[in-house]
């Protein structure tokens, strides 16, 4: 099975980034959030790392995701808090909706998963389509740093049940022209030392230079751009291994 995101590769997400666990970008999205009244969205909201704390916080957030496999363990999670945020399938650069968000969030590089950039591009024509005037985006990327195609890297968790899943994870390709890597994850559950179920993972993931996206930005229309770096507001980056935030807000004359 090839995509963004399989059954087994979900369940991992879950018990690496359960939900609430935080980067640094938790506190800091409920931070810049804290004056937002109206809805906000969060494509590609995961198993609800991110949207279950903005809910408990008592924030309108509705959020979607292009895996069912995300998106059922989202639901499941929410459950279990007697939550029940507007959530449902779709893609970034594709969903339609008649709402008009005040804010709309990707945190922690989640959005470089678009590594084809027209296709990148028009997720964030759609992210300002969505917007209500005066609202804003905020969205987290990160810099390439160092890519050798061939480098493995191993990784296991074990399950509630006792199964182990183990992760192997292999980067194939770097396209430095068109700005992505490919990498290729195998994912293995074991029981008792057999191994009952693999599955496949094709990863692209994209990659920007800072003032290259603020550009884009602001050719998309956004106005008021501001850059943050390691979840410490107005910071710019000084190192390729900070995580960027960019804030830009819809104003149309």
């Amino acid at each position: 099975m090839l995509g963004y995101y399989s059954s087994l590769s979900s369940e991992v997400y879950d018990m690496d980034k359960p939900v609430g666990h935080s980067f640094g970008d938790v506190k800091f999205y409920i931070d810049r959030l804290s004056s937002v009244h109206g809805t906000i969205l969060e494509p590609a909201t995961g198993t609800g790392r991110i949207l279950i704390p903005l809910l408990e916080e008592g924030m309108d957030v509705d959020g979607f995701d292009s895996s069912s496999d995300m998106l059922e363990i989202c639901r499941e999670n929410c459950e279990k808090r007697s939550l029940t945020p507007n959530l449902f399938h779709a893609q970034m650069e594709s969903f339609s909706l008649e709402t008009e968000y005040e804010a709309i969030i990707i945190p922690t590089g989640t959005f470089l998963l678009l590594h084809e950039r027209d296709t990148s591009i028009q997720a964030l024509k759609n992210f300002y389509k969505h917007l209500r005037n005066g609202g804003k985006l905020i969205l987290d990327i990160f810099l390439q740093t160092e890519a050798p195609v061939g480098e493995v890297s191993t990784r296991s968790w074990e399950c509630a049940n006792g199964d182990v899943i183990t992760l192997e994870d292999k980067k194939v390709d770097v396209d430095y022209v068109r700005q992505y890597t490919i990498s290729h994850g195998r994912y293995e559950r074991w029981r008792n030392g057999k191994l009952i179920e693999t599955e496949l993972e094709r990863f692209p993931l994209r990659w920007y230079g800072i003032e290259e996206f603020k550009m884009i930005l602001g050719d998309v229309g956004f106005q008021n751009i501001e850059i943050s770096s390691n979840y410490n507001l107005g910071e710019y980056p000084t190192s390729p291994d900070q995580i960027v935030t960019f804030e830009a807000v819809k104003i149309k004359e």
